[in-house]
């Protein structure tokens, strides 16, 4: 079974000298048992956040988004920042499960259920400002190319907010049953050690009456490539599509070429660190340390520290073309010598200092395997990251061609509301989620348990002495 052998001198996955049963019981038990103070307190937050961003969407629907802080100038400003950061974090779940599926990635088995529900939940934050940005929100409908019973066709097939709706809408569709397939035999393990009859019920109905028979796991082998393989174009597809929103127009600073593979390399330096984030978080609470192991997290530094150095690239360059094109309407782009010390420095620096100069501490062994360390750096990454969209976004709007409309842009309280009620939606759901959900495929992490596991490790590595 030469496919099968692992080299004695990698890291072991699986921690703990573990059993098959000791893994399903360790990942059962966050279901099972009552929940701790601290998930129940990381909910209260979680909740009061959602119910005051409920609140500041209600009233921009009542009052139309004349509450926000947009003017004539800069007509897009904080959703489209929120929405571009929400897809951008979106990015790295279905990469970690299609794209690292393809490649045979053993390491991906611990995070890879946690990093595609945080696919789908922050899809459904970027949606959401879209959407109300319609102002009336009950003929959201109309983003769609409609049958002519309806009138006349409002969708405009030139314009790359209509392939948004597409590349998006496909890419939840496939990442949902992506995620929802791989649980199934995670389902069926609940189902079977279920003691009230409403939780077997429930159970019994999410899995799909699986069995765990050699045709069962045939077809979900099958189905798990196929949609790896269309999932993976995807991942790609879509924040190359969000690009083209701000590089087919005119704007300068936003029309550029470099734009679809920096947005996507973007993507993913976020979305890595989120997905950091959240295992740090569910590793903690969960007690899931032999499974999420420092290999894992050093891994995913790593990755980290590769898709940063991609975006610096991107930086560099855009810098370097606005200082060498000589024109003077790069001047105050967004990554230019007026950008750092213009109105907007803070902005600006706030992105260099958090996407370049504190990443770049992941080239230190000690640092990327360290858990607090990991943790900051992971969330800074977020922040930074949030800052880019809102350059490229503001900073570039706010000087336009015509110096006599130049303005700033300044949130009001209902914007910030907004995004802190994403914030607390998607913290919901995700706590909801680690409550009623195995949050790491265990099905999977026992057919490699004989080739990571430390046990099995050792005794291979004393029969090879």
């Amino acid at each position: 079974m030469s496919g099968h052998y692992e080299a004695p001198i990698r890291e072991p996955l699986i921690i703990g000298h573990k059993t098959y049963h000791d893994i399903t019981e360790d990942i059962a038990r966050p279901i099972e048992e009552r929940a701790g103070k601290l998930w129940w307190i990381s909910l209260y937050a979680a909740l009061v956040l959602f119910l005051y961003g409920f609140g500041c969407i209600a009233y921009t629907i009542g009052t139309g988004i004349g509450a926000w802080g947009l003017n004539r100038t800069i007509n897009w400003g904080w959703d489209i920042t929120n929405f571009v950061w929400w897809v951008g974090i979106g990015h790295a779940g279905t990469l970690i499960s299609a794209v690292l599926l393809l490649f045979r990635q053993r390491w991906r088995m611990s995070v890879n259920r946690s990093a595609e529900a945080m696919t789908i939940f922050a899809v459904v934050q970027a949606a959401i400002f879209p959407v109300i940005h319609m102002g009336r929100v009950w003929v959201g409908y109309w983003v769609f190319p409609l049958p002519n019973q309806f009138g006349s066709l409002w969708g405009n097939f030139n314009s790359p907010l209509l392939w948004d709706v597409f590349a998006i809408s496909t890419y939840f569709s496939v990442s949902t049953v992506f995620w929802f397939m791989g649980l199934i035999p995670d389902f069926a393990m609940i189902r079977d050690r279920a003691k009230t009859p409403w939780t077997k019920k429930i159970y019994t109905f999410l899995a799909f009456g699986w069995g765990g028979k050699a045709k069962h796991w045939q077809r979900f082998e099958e189905l798990s490539l196929v949609l790896a393989g269309l999932a993976t174009p995807l991942v790609f597809s879509v924040h190359t599509t969000v690009s083209f929103d701000f590089a087919t127009s005119v704007i300068k600073g936003w029309h550029s070429t470099i734009y679809p593979p920096y947005f996507v390399a973007g993507a993913i330096f976020s979305g890595f660190a989120m997905v950091q984030t959240l295992l740090l978080i569910a590793r903690k609470v969960c007690h899931l340390e032999d499974y999420i192991t420092m290999y894992h997290i050093e891994i995913m530094n790593i990755v980290i520290i590769l898709t940063g150095g991609m975006v610096t690239v991107a930086y560099a360059t855009e810098y370097f073309i606005g200082w060498y094109s000589g024109s003077r309407f790069e001047d105050f782009t967004y990554l230019s010598p007026g950008a750092a010390v213009g109105p907007y420095w803070w902005a600006f620096w706030s992105l260099i200092i958090c996407n370049l100069v504190i990443p770049a501490l992941f080239w230190f062994k000690r640092i990327r395997t360290n858990i607090i360390a990991t943790f900051i750096i992971a969330l800074i990454i977020n922040i930074g990251m949030w800052f880019e969209r809102f350059d490229i976004i503001v900073i570039n709007l706010s000087r336009d061609y015509l110096p006599g409309s130049w303005t700033m842009f300044k949130p009001t309280i209902i914007d910030v509301g907004v995004y802190l009620g994403t914030i607390g939606f998607f913290s919901v759901l995700f706590l909801l989620y680690a409550r009623t959900f195995p949050v790491i495929a265990q099905a999977e992490l026992k057919s490699i348990l004989k080739i990571s596991g430390e046990t099995y490790k050792a005794k291979e590595g004393d029969e090879h002495h």
